[in-house]
């Protein structure tokens, strides 16, 4: 969705639309970890107006992603209801900009420099952002034995229990004092 600058208001206004995000499974796809597949769209509530030059937005999205369970790799549906807000200031089109060393207010901020503002990538960021860095499927998940591969949610264990490292097997065997 795009939004012209120039129609932003200074009373805050409230608009209800769905983004596409399956560009998200493209961006995915080209990484190692494919834990998420991202629906067609999401559904996004936003308020947004302005102050001076300065523009603000809030909202929430909310929707279905499917994911895979980083302990079990189960697939499993994750709903996501997030609020997110960002501000756009102008760009101050300094030519040297990359050189220049960032404030510690400047960490929130992000830039526009058009007449028209692209929520679309300002979304998905919000979307990327608000992933769990390791999908579980439910927060007691037992996940995989790492010896025989059984699911420990739903079967015990086929292995047989050791005794220790089994690199030391040899020094089990020895003797002391003969």
């Amino acid at each position: 969705m795009k939004i012209p600058v120039d129609d932003i208001p200074q009373s805050p206004k409230e608009i209800s639309f769905s983004e596409r995000i399956e560009e998200l499974n493209e961006i995915y796809a080209k990484g190692s970890a494919r834990d998420f597949r991202f629906p067609p769209s999401l559904h996004v509530v936003l308020v947004y107006y302005r102050s001076g030059k300065e523009l603000f937005f809030h909202g929430r999205f909310e929707g279905s992603i499917g994911a895979s369970c980083s302990r079990c790799l189960k697939d499993f549906s994750l709903k996501m209801d997030r609020q997110f807000e960002f501000v756009l200031i102008p760009d101050p089109a300094t030519p040297a900009r990359g050189a220049e060393e960032l404030s510690r207010g400047d960490l929130g901020l992000s830039f526009y420099s058009t007449e028209e503002i692209d929520l679309s990538p300002l979304i998905m960021e919000q979307v990327m952002l608000a992933l769990p860095t390791r999908p579980l499927c439910a927060e007691d998940c037992r996940g995989l034995c790492g010896g025989c591969g059984a699911d420990l949610n739903r079967e015990a264990c086929a292995c047989s229990a050791t005794t220790g490292d089994p690199r030391m097997a040899l020094f089990r065997t020895l003797k002391v004092g003969r």
